[in-house]
Order: C-alpha cells, then structure tokens, then sequence
C-alpha cells in the first residue's frame, strides 16, 4: 500500500427537500384544507477516525464527498425522508484544516472520534405548516435550505510512542527491522526510507510503537533531500531515538545537523526526551570505539548507547530507555 499524508477533498452536504403544496380532496370531505408535508433534512457529512489505517491514499482515488438530498414533502401531510450521510474514514492521528490549510477544524487522536464536517440544509415547510385562521388555504411551500460546501485538507500524524530520526544511512531502517515486525527497506545507500514506517517494538512483555521517518540532511528545513515534511510524524511521540552512525567521520558533527534541522522545524520537537545511541559500532574497532563514543558524548551532553541492529548488540538496553520514558510519560498524562 503507497503512504500518503496529506489530501485535498471537496465536500457537500445534503440539500433540504422542498415542502409540498397538496390539498385533501376526498369525497364527503367539504372541507379538507392543505394537507402537504415537510421536505426531509439533507445529509451530513462526517468524518471518522478508525482503526486499521495509517495512510490517506484512498483520498487520492476520490477526492468528492456529496451526501443525499432529502426527499420532498407529499400530499396527506407525507414528510420527506432525511437524505443519507456521508463518512470519512480517516486514521488516527488524522488533522482537518480549511481550504487555506492552515485553520484547523479538529484533529483525531482517539479511534472511533467523530465530528460533523458539513450539516444537511434542513427540509423546506409544506403548506399545511402555514394554515391559520386568517389563512385556511395557503397555496406556498418553502424550498429545502442548501447544503453546505467547502475544500478541506487533510494531513496525517502518525500515532507513535517512539520515533527515530538521524541522518540517512544512521541504521534507522535495520533498527526498526530488528526489533519490530515491520519490514522496511533497508540498503547501502542514501534515502532509501522515503515514506514513514511503523512498527511494534516489544521488551519484557511490554509493547510501544516505534517510527521511522526518512533521513534529514542539512538543509533539509529549506526543501533539501526529502525535506522535513516527514517530520510531523515525530510531534506527537514521547520520546526521540537519535541514531548517529559510526561510520561517520564526524559524529558530533552528524549529530548536531540533525539537531539543528529539529530546531529549524520547531513543533515542540526539541522539547522531547531524547536517547543518543551510536548505531552500527560492529564496523569499528575497539580505540575507534571509544574515541566516537566520547565525541558524541560531548555534543550530545549525554552518555550514548552502543548498538549494532546487526549483531543485536545494545539493542535490550537502548529498548528499556525508551520504555521507561514513555510508561513515566503516560504516568504523568502527557500527550507530547
């Protein structure tokens, strides 16, 4: 399945039916005044945050939402039947902004959360709502209002507890293989991640779910590589995995321009907890070790972990940080 966080859609409410205009004419009746019914309310449109789904690329093989008009008044003080609605089924995580995409309208971080997008006009009054005693035979109906129309944008967060970021190549990816179900992509060379992916990492019988988001590069705030686009997918998270590899020839200088490409994008993103870990150290040797680990240290201000997804070396520890972080944090109810 193709992932695609963000869609333009076009919707419309239902019309209102028209009231009717209708007389009772029956035989023995002298009298039998206006006898017509109400149209019936058009159809809302709503939208739906379900279970299952973590991409809007249905979104993009349709893009028009109209809900039904409703049925019209009848004769014999017949009301009209309300039109259908229409649902949205969006995932979790699932943002509705405006057609300037900017105002935003709800946001759905709960399955099963619902919320009315466009209300049906409401149905027209037939004549026999007008008879009075002034007036015994009004031969008028009102028309059904109009339904509501708009463009909305839709854009996904993914719903993570955990997300990993660093630069390409950072074993991000085999990470996430290692210690998860997912599958990803994984090989030698730069951006082969381009599309988040999600996993479920398990550590002493207890679960979270992990985010793997493309490589940042500098510069990536201004559109350079894949950009940061992806990173909205980390706002909601508890808590950062920062991968800094050892392959590279600067480690400090690899981890702080994924740092400062956070700091560009904002979000609250550097006011997470983050955990350093110095990825892929199975391709050095024991001085070069020591050496990278304590420049990271330094930039980092912080003791990095030691892992290699390959060798399954670090990887238990590294899981219990992150655990730990995030059982305190929804201890503590907080959402960030």
């Amino acid at each position: 399945m193709k992932f695609l966080d963000e869609a333009k859609v076009y919707i419309r409410s239902g019309d209102g039916g028209a009231g009717a205009v209708s007389f009772r004419r029956e035989k023995f009746v002298e009298f039998g005044g206006p006898d017509g019914g109400d149209g019936g309310r058009g159809g809302d449109v709503w939208v739906e945050a379900v279970n299952g789904l973590n991409t809007l690329i249905d979104f993009r093989y349709q893009q028009h939402f109209k809900a039904a008009t409703g049925t019209h008044g009848m004769g014999r003080n017949r009301t009209g039947a309300n039109g259908a609605s229409v649902t949205l089924k969006v995932p979790v995580g699932t943002q509705i902004f405006e057609e300037d995409n900017e105002t935003l309208i709800v946001d759905l971080v709960t399955e099963g959360q619902r919320f009315k997008l466009a209300a049906g006009g409401n149905g027209g009054f037939g004549n026999a709502h007008f008879k009075s005693a002034t007036n015994q035979a009004p031969n008028w109906a009102n028309p059904g209002l109009e339904g509501d129309e708009k463009t909305i944008w839709l854009r996904l967060k993914l719903i993570a507890d955990a997300g990993l970021v660093g630069l390409p190549n950072a074993g991000k990816s085999t990470f996430l293989a290692t210690c998860t179900r997912a599958r990803p992509k994984i090989a030698n060379y730069p951006f082969t991640t381009l599309h988040p992916n999600l996993g479920v990492a398990t550590i002493d019988g207890g679960e979270f779910i992990l985010a793997d988001i493309p490589g940042l590069i500098e510069g990536a705030h201004d559109g350079i590589g894949l950009g940061d686009r992806f990173l909205g997918h980390v706002e909601r998270t508890r808590v950062l995995l920062h991968l800094v590899s050892a392959q590279e020839e600067d480690v400090a200088k690899a981890y702080k321009t994924v740092k400062h490409e956070l700091e560009a994008y904002g979000g609250g993103i550097t006011d997470k907890p983050e955990i350093v870990a110095l990825s892929q150290i199975d391709l050095l040797d024991e001085d070069e070790l020591k050496k990278k680990t304590k420049a990271l240290a330094k930039a980092s201000g912080q003791t990095p972990f030691q892992i290699s997804a390959v060798a399954n070396v670090g990887m238990t520890g590294t899981l219990r940080a992150l655990r730990d972080i995030i059982v305190e944090a929804k201890n503590s109810g907080s959402d960030d």
